[in-house]
């Protein structure tokens, strides 16, 4: 016969045969609810992310009145402003397009001929990998050659600034001047944990995620707002649908999951941009939290370009908070 109290005073582990306790009874009772509960959750949450995908499943058109070029082979879109003065070309940066350029724009064109492009893989665009800054800066240069503009100064905002970099490295002839516009151009390798996130988030899941958030005007009207700043406009309705209607159009999604994380170039590359011999600036908010206090400065001296011009108050997005003192400093001789 077992005995019937271990050393330290417990009930023995039953013997083979034997039922378990009623304490065992429970803990194995409440692992098959839990275990239930979740496979529940799973079944459900992957029956409402097929039927939310179906139901979602519609792409956004495009607006009527666009106009296109072909841009290396891309169908491009673009935007123009004024009809005399000099050309502006501005390069819109991550998940914006050519119509986030609308109020810096319009006062460039008092004395410019001014033009932004959706580049590929956003906006009205056509979707045409890789998504990197050599070839959107391909892409750039054949918006040049379609619009016949030579000498153009070349605005790059944020991840923009890359793409203009690396334009004007391979065709400094065909371009008038250099603005960095809150973007140091850099390739940090930030955004580069996509592919994790879309281990983690298989389909039918990081679809569903993906228009939850684009199709939610709170999410948009929150980002805006943390970039933008309180000087910034209120994002109405017509608003937040220029931001999100690009993002629902076919190829999107799939552009999107597809791209290597944020665009840039590598700091030897930028710094050859001190032989070529054209006018550089360097323009940020005071106020811009997606990079450091020294990134100005450091972009100005890693480029050649003289001190930079520093916007007060303004976020990432000074062109639409501040588009006044933005249009005075690109426009300023060196």
């Amino acid at each position: 016969m077992s005995e019937q109290v271990t050393e330290a005073g417990e009930a023995p582990a039953a013997e083979p045969g034997e039922k378990p306790g009623p304490k065992r009874r429970r803990l194995r009772k409440w692992a098959l609810r839990v275990f239930a509960g979740v496979l529940v959750l799973i079944v459900a949450g992957t029956l409402f992310s097929f039927g939310y995908n179906a139901a979602t499943a519609g792409r956004a058109g495009e607006p009527a009145g666009l106009r296109f070029v072909s841009a290396d082979g891309i169908r491009t879109r673009y935007k123009q402003w004024g009809t005399t003065g000099p050309p502006i070309v501005l390069v819109h940066g991550f998940a914006e397009s050519a119509d986030t350029w609308d109020r810096v724009a319009g006062v460039l064109a008092a004395d410019h001929r001014v033009y932004a492009l959706d580049l590929t893989g956003w906006g009205y665009s056509q979707r045409r990998g890789p998504y990197d800054a050599e070839h959107e800066a391909a892409q750039l240069l054949g918006l040049l050659d379609a619009l016949h503009l030579d000498r153009a100064t070349l605005v790059g905002h944020s991840t923009g600034a890359a793409v203009a970099a690396a334009a004007a490295l391979r065709a400094p002839d065909r371009v008038g001047g250099l603005v960095f516009l809150d973007g140091d151009g850099l390739n940090t390798g930030a955004g580069a944990g996509a592919d994790d996130l879309k281990s983690v988030f298989p389909n039918p899941y990081r679809t569903t995620l993906l228009r939850l958030a684009v199709r939610s005007d709170w999410v948009i009207r929150q980002i805006y707002g943390s970039q933008c700043g309180p000087a910034c406009p209120r994002l109405d309705r017509a608003g937040v649908r220029q931001w999100r209607r690009p993002l629902q159009v076919a190829g999107a999604e799939d552009a999107l999951w597809s791209m290597k994380g944020i665009v840039g170039l590598p700091a030897a590359r930028l710094a050859a941009l001190t032989r070529v011999k054209v006018p550089k600036k360097v323009i940020f908010g005071t106020d811009d939290d997606v990079f450091s206090r020294s990134s100005p400065y450091d972009t100005a001296k890693l480029i050649g370009a003289p001190a930079p011009t520093l916007i007060p108050g303004a976020r990432h997005l000074s062109f639409v908070s501040h588009p006044g003192q933005v249009a005075a400093a690109i426009m300023r001789n060196p």
